[in-house]
């Protein structure tokens, strides 16, 4: 399965823009082997949905990220165990960020 650029910000709720686009340049760019788990993104973000979890651009850095977006204990660590097991399956390292519950993809390791 081969997606656009264009597919995957229309996939992961985004408008298709100009700054959208180069934001995802941006990040694919940062992404250590990208390609690898492009279209895996989508089937991350679709698995967390009913978490209220997400997976998104960051605007803070050239990264994407995983948004856990509730409060709610038993699905935060729902949320974790997908990602966890989504990050091992495809050796994708990720980045914590401090006193939240939001990770950075770094991008694949093998």
């Amino acid at each position: 399965m081969n997606i656009s650029n264009e597919g995957l910000l229309a996939q992961l709720g985004y408008n298709v823009d100009e700054k959208s686009l180069r934001q995802l340049n941006d990040t694919i760019e940062n992404t250590k082997k990208f390609d690898k788990i492009k279209k895996h993104l989508i089937a991350l973000n679709d698995n967390l949905k009913h978490t209220s979890s997400y997976v998104a651009l960051s605007n803070s850095f050239s990264y994407f990220k995983i948004k856990i977006d509730t409060d709610n204990e038993t699905m935060i660590n729902e949320a974790k165990e997908i990602i966890n097991k989504w990050a091992d399956k495809y050796n994708v390292k990720l980045k914590k960020v401090e006193n939240k519950e939001t990770f950075y993809i770094i991008g694949v390791e093998k």
